[in-house]
């Protein structure tokens, strides 16, 4: 069995932001010789998540939109009054209870079989932030 370990790093520039990540992942998987098994995204992040959707412009506006109207920032969330590093950021960790912090994806004949408006997505809820990373673990056949 074949095992491949990556890192995607990315610098984020609005508080809330959606950013696609398909092409570094797919990257990632024509370097680590899978021809078939799973891949694994994780994000290791209480604010920020991994997801599959569609990449469409007006609906990933509609996306930031949504996201926005969830939780409001800083109307008197108890975390924030002693946030531990100094950001107040309550409303980015409670719509989080709503998103994954990892996704897996088939591998087959050295592609992701993701459907066919899938796009991954790294969502970004409590920026900007200099560096978040995606953890990627990839399993199977070379």
């Amino acid at each position: 069995m074949l095992q491949f370990r990556d890192t995607i790093i990315l610098r984020t520039h609005a508080p809330i932001e959606i950013i696609e990540i398909t092409a570094q992942v797919r990257a990632s998987l024509a370097r680590s010789g899978l021809s078939q098994g799973l891949l694994t995204l994780f994000s290791a992040h209480t604010t920020a998540f991994v997801c599959l959707n569609e990449k469409e412009t007006m609906l990933q506006q509609d996306m930031l939109d949504f996201l926005g109207g969830i939780a409001p920032p800083a109307i008197g969330y108890r975390h924030d009054q002693a946030p531990v590093d100094g950001r107040v950021n309550a409303h980015a960790h409670l719509i989080g209870l709503f998103m994954n912090a990892s996704e897996t994806i088939p591998v087959a004949e050295r592609a992701l079989c993701l459907g066919e408006w899938q796009s991954i997505f790294f969502v970004e809820l409590d920026g900007p932030r200099p560096q978040r990373k995606v953890q990627l673990q990839m399993m199977g056949e070379g």
